[in-house]
């Protein structure tokens, strides 16, 4: 099942020519040593040549912060994200340390100054007043420019970070990293109704964003994508069994390996 899930991954993620940081260049044996939890290797978001394919918004939990916050923040902007830029559904993603994250594909790599573009411009319309420490972009500045691809294990906390059904989100609040590894056709499940964003999306959604001279902006829903998110993407009130007939669908016996408070769904 690793074959299906490095399709999916590199079908989404993965540069033509993916380098990592900081051995080079990412061979199908790294790959599976860091996927299987050997070694864990950081991808470089931006190829030789200037180029990025993958975008991630980080949301970290602070301190003594509300346990939900840094959920109800990544909820609200992968909402905006679909239903105001007109974007195909993110990947979320538990870190294995201490927040969430938002996995944004485009299906053509753009340079890196119209990424950095398009996340300042997402940062400035959505999270102005929030601190960097807490919704982090990448890439964004020389020193995040590289990401751990999920599933993998998190080097400082000893737990897993994974790709999560967004109707689960929830309950990682207090414990965003998985104890053990999660079955990788679970991973391959979550990412392949996923789309990555079209050439002309991504330009569409900057001009909403940033509109030319003259113009005010709006927040009204664009046209939809041709390949939309599916229904319930980000409902918060999802169940287990909604969980476990999502994966049964797709012939797949899930294996919980993380422990859910039993309040979690009330």
């Amino acid at each position: 099942m690793m074959e299906k899930l490095i399709a999916e991954l590199k079908r989404l993620y993965l540069l033509e020519d993916q380098e990592c940081f900081p051995a080079g260049e990412l061979t199908p044996e790294m790959l599976a040593q860091h996927l299987g939890g050997d070694k864990t290797t950081a991808l470089n978001l931006v190829s030789d040549n200037g180029l990025v394919r993958t975008m991630i918004v980080d949301f970290n939990r602070m301190g003594d912060a509300p346990a939900l916050q840094h959920w109800d923040r990544l909820c609200g902007v992968a909402n905006a994200l679909q239903d105001q830029l007109g974007l195909p559904a993110p990947a979320v993603s538990i870190n294995g340390g201490n927040g969430y994250a938002l996995w944004l594909s485009l299906e053509r790599p753009v340079p890196l100054n119209q990424a950095q573009h398009f996340l300042h411009l997402l940062r400035k319309t959505y999270f102005p007043d929030i601190p960097n420490e807490e919704i982090g972009l990448r890439p964004d500045t020389l020193t995040s420019t590289t990401a751990e691809l999920p599933p993998c294990l998190h080097m400082g906390s000893g737990t897993w970070a994974a790709f999560i059904n967004p109707g689960m989100g929830a309950s990682f609040a207090d414990d965003t990293g998985l104890e053990m590894m999660p079955p990788y056709a679970a991973q391959a499940a979550f990412l392949e109704g996923l789309q990555g964003i079209s050439d002309k999306q991504f330009t569409q959604a900057i001009t909403i964003m940033h509109p030319p001279h003259g113009k005010e902006r709006t927040h009204k829903t664009p046209t939809p994508a041709a390949h939309s998110a599916p229904a319930g993407l980000l409902l918060k009130d999802a169940t287990l069994e909604d969980i476990i007939q999502h994966l049964h669908e797709k012939n797949i016996e899930p294996t919980f390996r993380h422990v859910i408070p039993k309040d979690s769904f009330s």
